[in-house]
């Protein structure tokens, strides 16, 4: 895919790659300039775009009467001083 750049400077990203970066009117997009001279774009995403990415670790809270539990066990396996 190609595209012209205007007498402005500016180009018009094809429609084939907006679509595959999920880009509408008004998105900004972050230019990156690699050593060996070849340039990525990529969409540039809000910090809010981030929330839900990772998994939490934990299922669930924990209760106190598991911490308890825990505490107690873990005391009972631990050699005394």
């Amino acid at each position: 895919m190609e595209s012209a750049i205007t007498v402005k400077g500016q180009a018009t990203i094809p429609k084939a790659i907006r679509q595959h970066l999920r880009l509408k009117a008004g998105d900004r997009v972050k230019f990156f300039v690699h050593p060996d001279g070849t340039v990525v774009l990529l969409p540039k995403l809000p910090a809010s775009a981030l929330r839900g990415m990772i998994k939490s670790r934990r299922p669930r809270p924990v209760t106190i009467a598991e911490m308890s539990k825990a505490a107690a066990k873990a005391a009972a396996a631990s050699p005394r001083r």
